[in-house]
């Protein structure tokens, strides 16, 4: 018997209807058994293979299919997602020279996915659907301005939502299909073009492409330019005008697309490229158009359907989070420990969730487990053993023994926070140092205050510098040799079944992503340069420079972890040292050497899903490149309407709330750094000068594990440490506590490696379906809460479960353990 994931392999072209039965449903090579050589499970049903590409591996020669397993054993050495078991196989079928589990393991690469999850959420089979049709574009497009529009709007009120992809996937199910039930079944030529109004049923290469047009223009919240815009209008009282602002938000949105055509290579095309994140769109996808019977010989005796499992935990999470959301918030922050001693300073400091370190791991609300890292259900384990490891090294035991030994001046300051502080116990007053131009009053700063951190933000300040130099080192010696090897590949050379679907739709030509990225770097240097930004043409390049080096590294552990880095603190580091003195420069420098190769990434991120999909490549990037475009101008146009007419907008008394939270962030961001600057922090004989250390510790992390890892190649555990997770994985601490990441981890080991090994089946059926709706659940249920509670301005129930979490010192950000007297200061006596 060879391998067998589900039904038997599909011929490389092959299309036909999809069946939910087809995807992975059976166990695995954890579950089953290994086959003796290969190390691969028997688990289909009959065990049989019949693709073409199986017919031809069954007439290699031993020294063909031995030569063709060490280039597969090559690519994946340092592959995480890769089981030992597999790569074990790998490594003794190719020293025993056994013919027949060389070629089991080859087949199991090139007739379907030798991971478990691609097999759970994606099908090894294409379906002959269209794809460019104008029931997908009307409704992608009006998507695209109503989330855009609306995001934009709700990013300047406080408290703040963002309509997720996820509920527009939802939503946009019933408006295909009721397209398909309302529109007349007739075809129109128009320029030569044939087009029909209503092409069939609705299908899921349509809604995939909706999908992706409303993650690249709204999925994340609103532009990231929109927040310097915001920064300028709302609080420099600086205005460039229409113009400036659509370049702006056009250079920073797209020209990282231009990136993205080097990138597939890299990071799309390759079956490690995993994107977990895919898989629960395509998982929903899946639940929301085939509504076939569940077999529960493959589904651990579950019958359920996808879909109808995916509506209950859809409307228990939306029911349920009424209760932590407003009801009864205290389930929100079960900080226990809190309540009983609520003006305790060390208690609080060590179990508060908000300005504590949390080390109490309860929550009810799923916004707590996943508001600043996603659903756990899509992370890998080992991104999440990884990611704990540094929070528990880092942020409970390193952040306990700084704060408690006085390092920093901690006693005078809380423990976790995000904001900056004075020597009077004050928050920092950013105008006591301005100018009325806004430039640095050298003798007003030198009279007022340095700047003091609370002791998790100064220690993230750190790890940040220590992940910038991991994943140099961390790329060079566990990818170097991949990278390389990747770059002499073609497509057709790719050994991925997904990839091979995908020849026979003509792929995007480089010249269409050179000329983009041409397109649009012209419109960026006009927004940094032809007006007064301050912003040097020079600098404007090493901020691209910066995106271009570090979009592989970070791409190929966003890829493989689902865990994305960010290079935002260090663009502040470098601008600050570049260009002092120029806060507006340091906006625009931070943005386009963080959100271009963040926009690259999101770009690459979405191809996957159609690449999964198996969506035409050129209907994808016309799909994107058009969406985001459209929204740029929606946005821009939304924010200068609410400028118009919001009175008052961004002042924090607002009546309507509309207190621009992201933009006073940015501002205060840009003072910070681009006038106090990293030379009056971290410079030497400055207070936080120990944090630059940690630059050495990034830079000889990874080689101290990859030589272990060689050395002890039989410790199966050193080959899942990932150095630049360790440091870097936990980058949402401050304003996020250690009690988003330990729910988190929590309830990720019992998805993914609990269930995922003892019910395979379970797992590979319905775990992606469960975090779609609980995920969809919750985000419906607060936009339902918004609209009509928080923005008719209704109050929270008054009753002891939503005031006994406000009353404490960690809530009001008191937690401190010593305090100044009036006319007192702490710290140095000259800075």
């Amino acid at each position: 018997m060879v391998f067998g994931f589900g039904k038997k392999a599909k011929v490389e072209d092959e299309v036909r209807p999809a069946s939910e039965t087809e995807v992975d449903n059976g166990g695995d090579f954890e579950k089953n058994g290994l086959s003796e050589k290969s190390g691969i499970a028997a688990d289909g049903e009959d065990g049989s293979t019949s693709s073409a590409t199986d017919v031809r591996n069954r007439n290699m020669s031993e020294a063909e299919a031995n030569r063709e397993l060490k280039f597969l054993r090559k690519l994946h050495r340092w592959d995480p997602n890769l089981s030992n078991d597999v790569y074990d196989g790998m490594r003794r079928a190719t020293v025993d020279h056994d013919a027949a589990a060389e070629i089991e393991l080859i087949n199991l690469v090139e007739n379907d996915s030798p991971y478990p999850e691609v097999r759970a959420a994606v099908r090894n089979y294409d379906e002959d659907v269209p794809a460019n049709t104008i029931r997908a574009w009307v409704i992608g497009m009006l998507m695209t301005t109503i989330g855009s529009g609306l995001n934009m709007l709700f990013s300047m009120r406080y408290p703040y939502i963002y309509i997720t992809s996820f509920v527009a996937q939802l939503i946009t199910y019933p408006m295909g299909v009721g397209w398909t039930m309302v529109m007349p079944n007739r075809q129109f030529k128009t320029f030569g073009i044939k087009w029909n109004l209503n092409p069939g049923p609705f299908n899921m290469k349509e809604h995939t492409l909706i999908t992706v047009m409303a993650n690249v223009s709204f999925g994340g919240g609103a532009a990231y330019a929109t927040d310097t815009i915001l920064a300028q209008k709302g609080f420099y009282k600086q205005d460039f005008g229409f113009g400036f602002q659509i370049l702006l938000t056009i250079g920073t949105q797209m020209i990282g697309y231009g990136y993205a055509g080097l990138l597939r290579k890299f990071l799309v095309w390759p079956a490690s490229m995993l994107w977990p994140q895919n898989f629960v769109n395509t998982s929903l996808f899946y639940a929301l158009h085939d509504r076939s019977p569940t077999d529960p010989a493959k589904t651990n005796g579950w019958k359920i359907g996808r879909y109808n499992y995916f509506l209950l935990v859809f409307l228990g999470s939306f029911v349920w989070y009424w209760f932590p959301g407003w009801i009864f918030q205290a389930l929100s922050y079960f900080a226990f420990a809190t309540w009983i001693a609520p003006n305790n300073v060390i208690v609080n400091q060590l179990f508060g969730y908000q300005t504590g370190l949390g080390l109490i791991p309860i929550t009810f609300d799923w916004t707590q487990i996943t508001g600043f890292t996603l659903s756990p259900l899509m992370f890998p384990w080992h991104a999440m053993a990884n990611t704990i490891i540094g929070v528990v090294v880092f942020f409970m035991l390193t952040s306990i023994g700084m704060h408690y030994s006085g390092v920093n001046y901690a006693a005078y300051l809380p423990i976790s926070d995000s904001s900056s502080w004075d020597n009077t116990g004050s928050y920092y007053n950013v105008s006591r140092i301005l100018t009325p131009s806004y430039e640095l009053d050298l003798a007003a700063y030198q009279a007022y205050s340095p700047l003091f951190l609370s002791t998790t933000f100064s220690l993230a300040y750190g790890l940040s510098f220590a992940t910038i130099l991991a994943l140099i080192t961390h790329t060079y010696l566990y990818h170097g040799t991949e990278i390389w090897t990747r770059a002499k590949l073609s497509l057709g050379e790719e050994p991925d079944v997904h990839t091979k679907m995908m020849r026979k739709y003509p792929e995007v030509p480089n010249w269409w992503y050179g000329l983009t990225f041409l397109a649009v770097l012209g419109i960026a240097l006009a927004s940094a340069l032809a007006y007064p930004t301050h912003l040097s043409w020079w600098a404007f390049f090493i901020a691209l420079a910066i995106s271009a080096v570090f979009s592989i590294p970070i791409g190929m552990i966003y890829a493989i972890t689902n865990v994305e880095l960010g290079l935002n603190v260090i663009t502040e580091f470098i601008i600050g040292y570049m260009q002092p003195g120029r806060p507006v420069a340091m906006m625009l420098f931070k943005t386009y050497g963080y959100i271009t190769m963040y926009q690259g990434l999101a770009f690459c991120q979405d191809l996957k899903l159609g690449h999964y999909m198996k969506v035409p490549p050129r209907v994808m990037f016309s799909g994107q490149v058009v969406a985001t475009i459209w929204s740029c101008f929606v946005q821009v146009g939304v924010l200068n309407w609410a400028f118009a007419n919001i009175k008052d907008i961004c002042d924090p008394k607002n009546i309507q709330h509309y207190t621009c939270p992201n933009g006073r962030v940015f501002f205060n961001a840009s003072i910070i750094w681009g006038l106090v600057g990293p030379q009056r922090i971290f410079s030497s004989g400055q207070i936080y000068n120990g944090m630059l250390y940690f630059f050495i510790a990034g830079a000889l992390g990874p080689p101290i594990f990859y030589f272990l890892a060689r050395a002890f190649p039989k410790v199966k555990w050193l080959r899942f440490i990932n150095v630049p997770l360790i440091f870097g994985g936990s980058g949402q601490i401050p304003p996020a506590s250690t009690i988003n990441y330990t729910t988190w981890a929590a309830v990720g080991f019992f998805f993914n490696k609990y269930l995922k090994n003892r019910y395979r089946g379970w797992w590979s059926n319905y775990n992606y379906i469960t975090s779609a709706g609980l995920d969809c659940g919750l985000a419906v249920s607060t936009i339902v809460i918004f609209l009509t509670l928080q923005l008719t301005s209704q109050n929270f129930p008054d009753w002891w479960g939503n005031t006994v979490v406000f009353s404490t010192l960690d809530a009001n950000d008191a937690a401190i353990q010593q305090t100044v007297g009036p006319g007192e200061i702490f710290g140095p006596t000259s800075w």
